[in-house]
């Protein structure tokens, strides 16, 4: 078998020593919707922005120079065309060039088929949207090797799904938003017997009665299944599934009344019913489910009451209410939940009196207070939440009198929201307090150079968002020049211009720049990339 149209043997890495594929366990990065439990190889959508990340970021190993199995895996992936296939090599360097490809959104259909007959762990598609069933062809030929796969928003039909029933040992597998499979396809997956992770999120085609075949899924440990066409009557179907510990809903036509299926589920951890149909009325049924760690209720019609009857969850670590109608009254009900670690308010009726409430919950360390009424004054009850690490104020009543009053015991934060909040130049100053910072958002407009400057010596920040800041000039690119741990930057909607992203050379780990509404083209950031940031995956402007 030909591995290059130049090479007749494997003198480029026959020197390399095959890597375990344990080694590289403690790179997990967080994939939007699935679980680093199953996925430790495939692509990173985290870089995008800080949505997609409800834990903390991933950290990048910091070295002076690329190690020779980098540099290889590099050369193979810039010189693509000149290979046929990739069978003949060790299975995790055929893994390592596959994920090269994927994160550098490289991986095209003139380079899938170099990968039949790989044997490879995991084939996790990240952004790629050109997956079709010739690609479920390549997948499908790793046989039992295969442990994951993920594809999303793609061309893949019936036929392609059907193609995975090679594909024995499949541990994990993610359709997302794929709108050419049928209720026929997802009949393949429940061949799949070894399965513990399913995501089939905005599928339109899936009913009720298509996951009556998935009580035979007797293995599965995560089920993401939002559909619109989901009511209570299909997860009755899931009531026998006694391995389950992560249940996604959102957005399905359900009720409190599925709880009545749910209970049984006694390895139960993390229920999410985000934008489904509940109310108050029957809500008490949530108390039943006593071993819950996670809990999301957000955009739902709940109020106090339902409030109420979490309060025995006693072992949640995390509760998303976003969006609901929560007012100060109904954080009393919190204060026995003192394992709580992440606490999402945002957009709820809960103002500066309701963060009185906070003062058992000492485990704290993720807590979202975006769009509610808490003032500069508030802030100061947030003083003996010593745990916290990311904390969201984007909300127009904050000012730099608020920042200033976070530098009292709120130090150790990585990562601040103050997407909209009022913070001027003068306020900036207080920011050198924050010296953990890992991501910051400051877009409320009322910045120039002038408080940029304050911002270059924090040095741990990786994703830094100041979109929106009329008045930053290229001088702003000069201060940020130091910041050699940015991963993603964004200055859109601002005066950076083409001769500005000279500053920007010494950032060799950025891998997102945005610099949309500028005087930037993408000509000169297609430049940069090629002379200066080989790392840099995703721009704007893009054409």
């Amino acid at each position: 078998m030909i591995v290059s149209e130049s090479y007749q043997g494997n003198s480029l890495m026959g020197s390399i020593c095959s890597c375990k594929r344990d080694h590289y366990a403690d790179e997990n990065i967080t994939r939007r919707g699935f679980s680093t439990r199953y996925f430790k190889l495939g692509s990173s959508k985290w870089l995008e922005s800080s949505l997609f990340l409800p834990g903390p970021f991933c950290q990048l190993q910091r070295r002076s120079c690329p190690s020779l199995m980098e540099l290889c895996i590099r050369k193979i992936c810039e010189d693509i065309d000149k290979y046929r296939s990739f069978s003949i090599l060790p299975r995790d360097i055929s893994q390592l060039i596959f994920n090269h490809l994927v994160d550098s959104c490289s991986l095209s259909d003139n380079c899938i088929e170099a990968f039949r007959d790989c044997a490879l762990h995991d084939m996790c598609m990240g952004e790629c949207t050109r997956v079709n069933d010739k690609w479920l062809d390549v997948i499908s030929s790793q046989g039992s090797s295969l442990l994951s796969a993920y594809i999303s928003s793609t061309e893949v039909t019936d036929f392609g799904l059907s193609l995975l029933r090679n594909c024995s040992n499949l541990q994990a597998l993610g359709l997302d938003c794929c709108d050419k499979i049928s209720a026929h396809g997802i009949k393949h997956i429940t061949g799949l017997t070894n399965l513990e992770s399913l995501t089939i999120r905005s599928c339109k085609c899936i009913m009720d009665s298509d996951l009556k075949p998935f009580a035979g899924l007797v293995n599965l440990k995560e089920l993401q299944i939002s559909c619109n066409d989901i009511t209570n009557v299909g997860v009755s179907y899931l009531r026998d599934l006694d391995k389950l510990v992560v249940l996604n809903l959102e957005g399905s036509d359900v009720t409190a009344s599925c709880l009545d299926y749910l209970t049984a589920l006694t390895s139960l951890k993390s229920l999410n019913l985000n934008r489904c149909h509940l109310t108050d009325d029957g809500c008490e049924k949530f108390s039943a489910l006593s071993n819950l760690k996670e809990l999301n209720l957000g955009f739902n019609n709940i109020t106090d009451t339902c409030l109420g009857h979490l309060k025995g969850l006693t072992k949640l670590e995390g509760l998303y209410l976003d969006s609901c109608r929560i007012s100060n009254d109904g954080l009393a009900h919190l204060a026995g939940l003192s394992n709580l670690k992440a606490l999402e308010l945002s957009d709820t009726e809960v103002g500066s009196n309701g963060i009185l409430q906070f003062s058992g919950l000492t485990k704290l360390e993720d807590l979202n207070l975006s769009f509610t009424s808490v003032t500069d004054s508030g802030l100061t009850k947030l003083s003996g939440l010593t745990s916290l690490r990311s904390l969201n104020l984007d909300t127009r009543q904050i000012t730099d009198s608020g920042l200033a009053i976070l530098t009292t015991g709120l130090t150790g934060l990585t990562h601040l929201d103050l997407f909209g909040a009022q913070i001027t130049d003068s306020g900036t100053k207080y920011l050198t307090y924050f010296r953990s910072l890992q991501s910051l958002d400051l877009c409320g407009g009322r910045l120039t150079d002038a408080g940029v400057k304050n911002i270059k010596d924090l040095s741990s920040l990786m994703l830094l968002n100041l979109s929106q800041n009329l008045k930053l000039t290229d001088t702003a690119l000069e201060f940020l020049s130091g910041l050699t741990s940015l991963v993603s930057l964004n200055v859109s909607n601002s005066r950076i211009t083409n001769e500005g992203l000279q500053h920007l050379k010494p950032l060799k780990n950025l891998r997102s720049l945005y610099l949309e509404f500028c005087g930037v083209t993408a000509c000169e950031i297609k430049k940069l990339q090629a002379t200066a940031l080989p790392n840099l995956a995703r721009y704007r402007p893009n054409q």
